[in-house]
């Protein structure tokens, strides 16, 4: 393997299929429609950083090193366990024609996307299984459309269907887990499986994000869950600028317990990498060593509390250049790489100062723990 040795191996799931770039966001301008002023260019939502992490991968040599998954589509009855039946449907007949929007205005997609968003949720649910089946140690669905903002009655932020949340209900379904974590480190919050799982008290769903980004008015720290949830929806929204420092603080300091305390069978993580210091999106600056950090912290978790039962499935990321960095330093975490693969931007993304942790971030971690305390109380 280049630049890579094995210290800890495990065996790593992996899933990525050509098709995933297929998926068509059309001619955009960022998220605007192109015209008048507005020069044709791209949706933010394009195939470049995924394909080209794809690419990475393969290059590097760690493919070689992984277990190719197979997978499925989803079948619309999967689909229907999260989403409304006219939702669906309405899916189904644009992408039958000439394509449409998942329900915002700023999500579009091609014809075939209902196929490919199939396969993407068939991706996850197969990464979810073959992880519960013990067939892998851990797993990463590199998949697109992403999910994590998808709600049972529409798409949204570039999300059609909750991939997560589909192969969290198939499992429950076979009965192979029951008590799921969804830790979600997406730039944006995780909205969709929030709503999904507000009133279920099996499912922690914890979202890692930057305060009021998007959606604008979810997130907050006072979300905790309907009645029926025991805290078990918990929010830690960070103040823009936050580096590795106030990330792996998070991770370390408020997610570890509460995963502690809420004790799944396996850990889903929504993996964004818009927290990145290189996407137009995000306002954060996480680089590959922080995101590789906070890969292991999640690792060791799961050692201890799930047989090291984890599964990354992709979410946003939306610099075609970073991503794949990014990206690379997650799976050959998960396979255990000790000598990563170098971040040929290193020398710049990680030697800023923004990676230390500063007051307002502080204050922001520790009101975090408060909410993961009075969580905690309540699920012991």
């Amino acid at each position: 393997m280049t630049n890579a040795e094995r210290t800890n191996s495990r065996n790593t799931g992996y899933i990525w299929h050509e098709r995933f770039g297929w998926h068509d966001t059309s001619t955009h301008v960022g998220f605007l429609p192109a015209g008048g002023l507005l020069q044709p260019l791209e949706h933010f939502e394009s195939s470049a950083s995924k394909t080209r992490m794809a690419s990475l991968i393969e290059v590097s040599g760690l493919r070689k090193s992984l277990t190719d998954l197979e997978f499925a589509p989803v079948t619309k009855e999967q689909i229907l366990s999260v989403h409304t039946n006219d939702y669906v449907d309405r899916i189904i007949k644009q992408s039958s024609s000439r394509g449409g929007d998942a329900g915002d205005g700023t999500s579009p997609f091609g014809p075939g996307s209902y196929e490919i968003a199939q396969m993407a949720a068939g991706a996850t649910t197969s990464a979810l299984l073959n992880v519960l089946d013990d067939t892998v140690d851990n797993s990463y669905a590199l998949v697109r459309p992403p999910g994590h903002h998808a709600e049972p009655q529409q798409g949204r932020g570039f999300c059609i269907f909750s991939n997560v949340s589909i192969a969290i209900n198939e499992a429950r379904r076979q009965e192979k887990a029951h008590r799921i974590a969804i830790v979600d480190i997406d730039v944006h919050h995780g909205n969709g499986a929030q709503k999904i799982y507000w009133n279920d008290p099996e499912v922690l769903t914890i979202s890692v994000h930057q305060d009021r980004l998007f959606p604008l008015d979810s997130g907050m720290f006072d979300e905790t869950g309907g009645e029926d949830s025991d805290r078990t929806n918990i929010n830690l929204p960070l103040p823009a600028g936050c580096g590795n420092g106030a990330y792996v603080a998070t991770v370390s300091e408020n997610v570890v317990p509460a995963l502690e305390a809420f004790r799944p069978e396996v850990i889903i993580v929504s993996c964004g990498f818009d927290a990145s210091m290189a996407d137009p999106l995000g306002r954060m600056c996480v680089t590959a060593a922080g995101y590789a950090q906070m890969t292991k912290v999640l690792m060791s978790a799961a050692d201890s509390l799930c047989d090291g039962r984890l599964v990354f499935s992709h979410e946003g990321g939306y610099s075609p250049a970073y991503v794949p960095f990014c990206g690379l330093s997650v799976v050959e975490t998960l396979a255990g790489i000790d000598k990563l693969t170098p971040d040929p931007f290193v020398w710049a993304f990680d030697e800023y100062p923004v990676h230390e942790v500063t007051r307002d971030q502080r204050e922001a971690i520790d009101r975090g723990y408060e909410v993961v305390r009075k969580a905690v109380g309540t699920m012991q």
